[in-house]
């Protein structure tokens, strides 16, 4: 049975815990906030891009390109999107559920070091890790982006797919795996980033035709590879928006746990307490009748 000091030294840990997890939960509220504006800020240029390009795609007539090229998918390629840092829930372990399912010649690209060092741990092939900061950058999505690309148009791999985490709300975020390459896929993908109903506010009709400037192929070929780099570049804010969203529910829940511990652990206390303070008293009257 523990004893009134042990308990007392376990309510201090418990409450030095307390005040680092609860700070923890403060900065990722406040990194929360602003990383949910982004990702929503984002959302209505991805969707209105995808609905764009959709529909210029199906009016270029024979236009082709080389990151639309389809060809049977001899090897799989995806850019995993984790985090740098633990303490988020379960967000990375979900990520790393899918991942453990896929087959094992996928080449990985990872942003973030829990995918890498998962990747490199369960023995898989990792192609490239990238990091990026708490505030993603336009030039760090095309970095990956382009680099995705390459491995694409060099043949190494017939198919990229991106397994990240979609930002619903501060409560919910889920991982979701999302075709990149190749853009002939951009038709499934015309309602956006989020499987929303995006509409068409663009006022075409289905028998709109498109004058292009100098020709279609310049003009779509320049603006396919933005198309990706933007999407990947949304995919960094909707992940960062899930992280600290779940950072912060978790390190409020770990502030909740420990308050409720130190209450149990006080009464433990006062109980043991009492239970010595009566013990004495026994004692004190057992020897005074003794000597009476």
């Amino acid at each position: 049975m523990p004893s009134t000091r042990d308990i007392r030294r376990r309510i201090k840990s418990v409450k030095n815990t307390a005040q680092i997890t609860k700070a923890m939960q403060m900065v990722a509220s406040a990194k929360m906030r602003k990383a949910q504006l982004a990702a929503l800020a984002g959302r209505p240029y991805v969707q209105t891009m995808n609905r764009v390009l959709a529909t210029v795609t199906a009016h270029a007539g024979d236009f082709t390109h080389v990151l639309m090229e389809r060809r049977p998918v001899q090897r799989r390629a995806v850019l995993l999107i984790t985090t740098d840092k633990g303490l988020c829930g379960s967000l990375n372990t979900n990520l790393l559920r899918e991942v453990a399912h896929m087959d094992k010649n996928t080449l990985f690209i990872c942003a973030g070091r829990k995918g890498g060092q998962y990747v490199a741990r369960t023995k898989r092939e990792l192609a490239a890790e990238f990091t990026y900061h708490d505030t993603p950058t336009f030039a760090e999505a095309r970095a990956m982006s382009k680099f995705a690309q390459k491995l694409f148009t060099d043949g190494k791999v017939d198919h990229v797919d991106v397994l990240y985490t979609n930002f619903i709300n501060t409560l919910m975020q889920r991982a979701e795996l999302r075709p990149l390459l190749p853009i002939g896929e951009i038709k499934a993908l015309e309602a956006g980033v989020h499987g929303e109903n995006a509409g068409d506010d663009l006022g075409h009709s289905a028998a709109t035709e498109f004058l292009f400037e100098p020709d279609a192929g310049a003009v779509l070929g320049s603006l396919l590879p933005h198309y990706l780099n933007f999407q990947v570049y949304q995919f960094l804010l909707e992940a960062k928006a899930s992280e600290h969203s779940s950072r912060m529910v978790a390190m409020k829940n770990a502030t909740d746990n420990a308050k409720q511990m130190i209450k149990d652990l006080t009464l433990e206390y006062n109980k043991l307490r009492q239970a010595n303070i009566t013990r004495e008293l026994l004692e004190i009257t057992s020897a005074a009748m003794a000597m009476g």
